[in-house]
């Protein structure tokens, strides 16, 4: 098995470097213009000058901070929500129907509204953040706490557990695998969120990097700040992982 994983990983490291080298060749041939496409050594170079003038350190930890506290709060209010509604049946009756109201509302066309209301702040960024990031995980949680085992609530109630105390002992671990999943799947959209807002709102971070460098046509900059941008959503994604397996280790070992 682990073979297998192995072979997979350079098979699909063998597929990334092949994209790079094809990549390197159209540039090579300037079959688009250097202008509007650098190589993916210039791109390299860029992102090597950027760290050292200490440049893009200080875009990337603006951009790092928006996700993480636009995420944290759309998880804390995520679960509590998703935990009020999936542990309830009245709850699902009446508040459901309002969720699916506000769920397919793109983060996007809530960006007007935020910026009327709060301005072109760090406030605003936060709140289409946490707007956009929110839903994976109160859906998330509403199902995890919805397919627990109706036994079990039999059980605490024959037991007069109150309802905190299901919620915490219960409910809760038997929930955490759908819930975990939601919050990695929301920091992805915490991240795309986040560029969008600092390009919008000329906030400091990856996205007005990017941005700055389109407008003057610093094409190696601006394919080294997407390439930051990739690096980061995937080392975000691979730690959320670990913490998954992690967190959830007492579940495989139970089976």
């Amino acid at each position: 098995m682990n073979r297998a994983i192995i072979l997979w990983r350079l098979a699909s490291f063998a597929v990334a470097a092949g994209f790079i080298a094809l990549w390197q060749l159209i540039a090579n041939l300037k079959l688009v213009s250097p202008v509007f496409l650098p190589g993916p050594d210039r791109a390299w170079a860029a992102l090597i000058r950027g760290f050292s003038s200490g440049d893009l350190w200080s875009k990337l930890i603006g951009t790092l901070e928006h996700m993480a506290y636009g995420w944290l709060a759309a998880s804390i209010v995520g679960v509590a929500i998703g935990a009020m509604i999936g542990s309830s049946r009245l709850m699902q009756t009446y508040v459901a129907p309002s969720l699916e109201f506000l769920r397919p509302l793109p983060a996007s066309a809530i960006i007007p509204v935020a910026i009327a209301m709060l301005g072109l702040t760090q406030g605003m960024a936060l709140f289409v953040i946490g707007f956009g990031a929110i839903w994976p995980i109160i859906l998330a949680t509403i199902h995890g706490f919805a397919a627990v085992e109706p036994r079990l609530y039999e059980v605490t109630r024959s037991l007069q557990m109150s309802r905190l105390a299901v919620i915490f002992k219960i409910a809760l671990p038997s929930a955490s695998p759908d819930i975990i999943a939601g919050m990695r799947l929301s920091l992805t959209v915490a991240l795309i969120l986040s560029v969008v807002c600092e390009i919008l709102a000329g906030l400091d971070g990856l996205g007005h990097w990017v941005l700055l460098s389109a407008r003057s046509f610093r094409s190696a900059d601006l394919f080294a700040g997407v390439i930051l941008l990739g690096i980061t959503g995937y080392a975000t994604s691979t730690a959320m992982g670990i913490a998954e397996n992690r967190l959830l280790k007492w579940q495989r070992a139970g089976h």
